[in-house]
């Protein structure tokens, strides 16, 4: 590489001098110096260009996404639950108590307990909201639209959050009873709103097809998913979980039923909990809380090891 010195600028008053004449060698040795430059910039230039084609995808091409569920659960249930969610159903025999447990990223299903239909109570909730929203979606309905003293977009908050059946009616019926057991029949759920019979599992299957995007687009999705959260019951699943754990749920109490429907997500992994328990007494009591909560702990501890959580 040659060097050029650095000369200083004439004065003001001094005349410019003349510059050398190169003798024919010096102008041979620059011609050679300029080539052998060209061709190192030629080569450079080259490489990146190859670079650059080789990292974008060729016109037309799929570009992949990140998926929108973990590929695989932080960790898979073991065969122990069986035993452990067993013990806490034998010691609680008085009830009649389902659970259900999906890995929403399209893990198998497991079911425990009572398999049976349950007086789903205020957990189908969620199942008329995202009817709803799947409405909007459609253009069918607008979260403008006025219903009772506000909107809907009031009354579905109303509805998850606060459990108010007030808002459930109206929901319904802007729904429309026969639209909203075919809504579910679409997402594999046998479902009459008169009745309001679900199994365990087919609430799991309605958390799972939410929390994965299959029912409602992303910002629908968020807007039913932050609903779920700091809501007017925290005493179920949520008291039973533990730190580090993000919960959301629905809850639901009639008569003598209690349950909660929750999503668990820890480390970018998410499974849906769904707990049913029904007293025969007909009346709802702290029992069946506890047990709710003690299944929550069972199912933590298998699905998510102390070591992992740092508890």
């Amino acid at each position: 590489m040659s060097v050029h010195p650095m000369v200083p600028k004439p004065g003001r008053d001094a005349p410019s001098p003349a510059p050398p004449k190169p003798s024919s060698g010096g102008m041979q040795g620059n011609r050679s110096l300029l080539i052998l430059a060209l061709a190192v910039v030629l080569v450079i230039v080259g490489t990146i260009t190859l670079a650059v084609v080789r990292s974008e995808p060729p016109s037309g091409a799929a570009v992949p996404t990140q998926p929108g569920v973990p590929a695989s659960p932080v960790a898979a249930a073991p065969a122990s639950l069986q035993d452990s969610v067993d013990n806490i159903l034998s010691g609680a025999g008085e009830y009649r108590i389902g659970l259900a447990l999906a890995d929403v990223s399209g893990g198998a299903e497991r079911t425990f307990g009572d398999e049976k239909t349950f007086t789903a109570a205020s957990t189908a909730k969620i199942l008329t909201a995202a009817a709803y929203y799947h409405l909007v979606e459609s253009g069918k309905a607008s979260l403008d639209d006025p219903m009772g003293d506000y909107d809907a977009a009031f009354q579905l908050k109303a509805m998850v959050n606060d459990s108010n059946n007030d808002s459930w009616l109206l929901l319904m019926d802007a729904v429309g009873y026969p639209q909203l057991t075919a809504y579910a029949a679409s997402i594999g759920i046998t479902y009459d709103p008169e009745q309001n019979l679900l199994t365990a599992a087919d609430m799991a299957l309605i958390l799972k097809k939410l929390y994965a995007g299959e029912l409602l687009d992303k910002e629908n999705t968020e807007q039913l998913l932050s609903y779920m959260q700091d809501t007017n019951n925290e005493e179920l699943i949520p008291a039973g979980s533990r730190s580090g754990v993000d919960v959301h749920h629905k809850y639901g109490e009639v008569s003598g039923e209690l349950h909660d429907a929750a999503l668990l997500s820890y480390r970018g992994s998410t499974f849906a909990l769904v707990i049913y328990t029904e007293n025969p007494e007909g009346v709802p009591d702290d029992r069946q809380a506890e047990v709710i909560r003690d299944l929550t702990r069972a199912v933590e501890d298998a699905l998510f090891p102390v070591g992992l959580t740092g508890k």
